[in-house]
């Protein structure tokens, strides 16, 4: 043992000649005190959640029949049938709800601790490209399964887009393949689903990581620490162990919400039979009940404005900087807008 394993170190650095300085100043990067706190190190969250969902997307891609006629029964297959298809199955709708909090939780904490400020206004853009590539998938996702639930959720998605401004009709016929859902909606959602949200989220992904490597991470300073210097440590092995003691952490709560609460199967989807009560995933109970509260117009504008702002929060906030030094307004409006997430998200879930 003690000679083969310095022959394969040898045929490792000659065939994959990385040169070692920069291997050495990669992984001993210096990462800041304040990421001792588990609950600043929640970006690795949804790395960890998004190669689940790779891996087990794959494997249930291998039964999945992507056609109105066979899509159910692909997926009941997988569930009631197929040998430890449904720990697959659940792990894999588990790991999509679980990703959707991570982004979210990841986002409101670069907000509240303005991480997204000059020069990272554009690794702030990502982070909103990120969050919106993970609803989609939630929603396309969820639609494959073509439960009645899942269908009808569809039906009314096209009819909400279709109804935006400009663009409406263009985005629902190409989000459906024609003007209602039909066999090509089925197909073209299992396109976005398995290969160009994948492209998409991975990209951002990489850019997201360079700008970060780039401009490293924001640093905080808390009462505690002001009376000492400025204090790192080393990314490898320090940060790297922080990282996978989350990483078991997260395997434990996926596998205990598979064991307790596995995935099931609905009613199969009746485009004759409208159900009474038609209710998104839980992540979109807030535009739901603001599309309730409002005219179809004004619920869609409203939507598309709420994520603009968002979007573009860093120059917004650099002018509210400049006319109101000091109040930190950002903070408030923060705190308005998680509270309106909160409760349109619990009234819609109990209605």
């Amino acid at each position: 043992m003690k000679r083969i394993i310095p022959v394969l170190k040898n045929w490792l650095l000659t065939s994959a000649p990385v040169p070692m300085d920069l291997l050495n100043e990669f992984t001993s990067e210096p990462v800041p005190h304040h990421l001792k706190r588990w609950w600043f190190c929640l970006g690795g969250t949804p790395a960890y959640l998004f190669t689940i969902q790779v891996m087990t997307g794959i494997l249930l891609t291998f039964y999945y029949v992507p056609e109105p006629g066979q899509a159910y029964e692909s997926v009941s297959r997988i569930t009631y049938d197929i040998q430890f298809g449904w720990i697959i199955r659940s792990i894999h709708k588990w790991s999509s709800h679980l990703m959707i909090i991570a982004v979210i939780l990841h986002v409101m904490r670069t907000f509240f601790t303005g991480a997204y400020r000059r020069p990272r206004e554009l690794n702030w853009m990502f982070g909103c490209g990120i969050l919106m590539c993970t609803l989609i998938f939630g929603f396309t996702g969820y639609s494959l399964v073509y439960e009645q639930l899942s269908y009808w959720g569809a039906t009314v998605a096209g009819n909400i887009t279709q109804n935006a401004p400009l663009v409406g009709d263009f985005l629902a016929r190409f989000m459906r393949g024609g003007d209602s859902i039909q066999e090509n909606t089925l197909t073209r959602f299992f396109i976005f689903h398995i290969a160009l949200l994948p492209v998409a989220i991975t990209l951002l992904l990489v850019g997201h990581l360079t700008l970060i490597r780039l401009h490293g991470v924001t640093e905080f300073r808390f009462e505690e620490d002001k009376a000492q210097p400025v204090q790192h440590f080393p990314f490898f092995p320090n940060h790297l162990l922080t990282e996978l003691i989350i990483g078991m952490v997260l395997a434990c709560l996926l596998t205990l919400l598979v064991v307790v609460f596995p995935a099931r199967m609905g009613p199969p989807a009746d485009p004759f039979s409208t159900p009474a009560h038609i209710k998104p995933e839980w992540y979109f109970y807030f535009t739901f009940r603001w599309l309730k509260l409002t005219s179809l117009q004004v619920g869609i504008i409203g939507t598309g404005l709420a994520g603009g702002v968002l979007l573009f929060w860093p120059f917004i906030d650099r002018f509210l900087e400049r006319k109101f030094a000091g109040k930190e307004l950002s903070v408030w409006f923060g705190i308005v807008g998680v509270l309106l997430l909160i409760v349109f998200t619990v009234w819609e879930a109990l209605v």
